[in-house]
């Protein structure tokens, strides 16, 4: 089958609210991009309105939305409009916002939808990426959500979820992704969330924006605030719409058929990774290598692990892989049996990756050491096992002559499997 034209809109469109988890209110601007840009977030509040590109390496989290991040920039819950994007077929446009976290409106994907229909969709002279499974994928992720992406013509997603509500119990939906059957069938199907949570998403911070008007809440009983559902599987059509929305971070069009079990943003991302993987289209490319690395840190075996860098911005962040395999040494007496990888050598790795960017803002890196004066906030989410590929994600904090604080998470298969807040000095080698 040949690959479609990449698309866009053909002017300018707008939205504003208020976030579901912030509740701080935002001003959106959606704006045509040229072909190949994808879709792009530009933080305009911030200096230098640096942008955020809408791919599953600046995913930073997954915690009650898709969130996603580029040095100190960061944008929340980017999910709804992104299924907007995928369900108009789009593959190129720059989202302005003046704000970390993409307006909630109505809880649906609607609105969003919309605004961008408005602006018309207009077709561009290059082919659009096109992600197509030659053979089925399977997927599980801590949970229980679990998925099998099958090879198809087009996109199209089967799910099942299960909450013990009377109005939910377990419902299971089937749609076709496409333009018109998405404005028909998901655009609509709004967010939901349970009146026995909110007190504990309040004391995390989350949910500060939620309101009867821009989500179904659900008391014991029924509906919260006497809003009617649109339809009795809502609630399975709208996770259906949040699954359409994060496989668009592969950055390209999906033809499948998936089918989902209890789908999470974790286990939408880990998904959307596996459909990348088995593309050959690594979503992460190397550009540092082992041989660089060992110019500049002291590490060698055992203790080197990090394998390879594959994003970096001077001064402000890096990325860095450390592939687990079954021929570690620690293996040995970690255990018997059942092999797990020690923690505190996954913060290890996590704090070679922060020694590399630190080295990278030095004058003399080849004269110079990095040695770590403590760490705070420390947590570790999962184990770590052989065949695990962690990913480090670090940035700069702070740098002061010869301290400097940085901020890591590691993630395997888009899950955080451990995070922690460093403080290091430089020595002379």
């Amino acid at each position: 089958m040949t690959s479609p034209q990449q698309q866009t809109i053909g002017g300018e469109a707008s939205i504003e609210g208020v976030g579901l988890h912030t509740g701080e209110p935002v001003h959106v601007r959606f704006l045509p991009a040229a072909p190949g840009t994808g879709v792009r977030f530009r933080r305009t509040d911030l200096e230098g309105a640096p942008e955020i590109a809408a791919t599953l390496s600046h995913v930073f989290s997954t915690d009650r939305g898709t969130s996603l991040s580029a040095g100190e920039a960061r944008v929340h819950t980017v999910e709804h409009l992104m299924a907007a994007v995928s369900g108009l077929a789009l593959d190129n446009l720059v989202v302005e916002l003046a704000g970390p976290e993409l307006p909630i409106l109505d809880g649906s994907f609607r609105p969003f939808l919309e605004a961008l229909s408005s602006a018309r969709v207009v077709a561009q002279d290059q082919p659009a990426r096109i992600f197509a499974p030659k053979a089925p994928i399977t997927v599980a992720v801590a949970g229980g959500a679990s998925y099998v992406a099958a090879p198809a013509a087009e996109l199209q997603v089967s799910a099942t979820i299960e909450f013990d509500h009377p109005l939910v119990r377990r419902q299971f939906g089937s749609f076709r992704v496409d333009p018109a059957s998405f404005a028909a069938e998901l655009s609509g199907a709004r967010t939901f969330g349970f009146l026995a949570e909110a007190e504990a998403l309040y004391a995390r911070g989350l949910a500060r924006g939620a309101t009867p008007d821009n989500a179904i809440v659900l008391d014991e009983t029924g509906v919260h605030g006497g809003n009617e559902l649109r339809w009795p599987d809502e609630f399975v059509r709208h996770k259906i719409g949040d699954v359409v929305g994060d496989l668009l971070l592969t950055g390209g069009r999906v033809r499948a058929h998936v089918v989902a079990e209890r789908p999470s943003h974790a286990g939408n991302v880990a998904l959307a990774e596996q459909i990348v993987r088995a593309a050959g289209a690594e979503p992460a490319r190397p550009i540092v290598d082992i041989t660089q690395i060992m110019q500049y840190l002291p590490h060698r075996y055992p203790m080197l692990l990090v394998d390879r860098i594959v994003e970096f911005e001077a001064g402000k962040r890096i990325v860095g892989i450390k592939n687990v395999t079954i021929n570690e040494p620690f293996f040995m007496g970690h255990y018997p049996g059942h092999p797990i990888m020690p923690g505190v050598l996954i913060i290890e790795a996590m704090a070679q990756v922060g020694g590399l960017l630190l080295m990278e803002a030095l004058d003399d890196p080849e004269g110079k050491v990095v040695y770590f004066m403590s760490l705070d906030n420390v947590k570790w989410r999962r184990p770590v096992t052989p065949g695990d590929q962690i990913r480090f994600e670090l940035e700069m904090l702070q740098l002061r002559r010869q301290v400097c604080r940085m901020r890591g998470v590691g993630y395997v298969d888009g899950q955080v499997v451990a995070e922690a807040e460093m403080m290091a000095g430089i020595r002379d080698r």
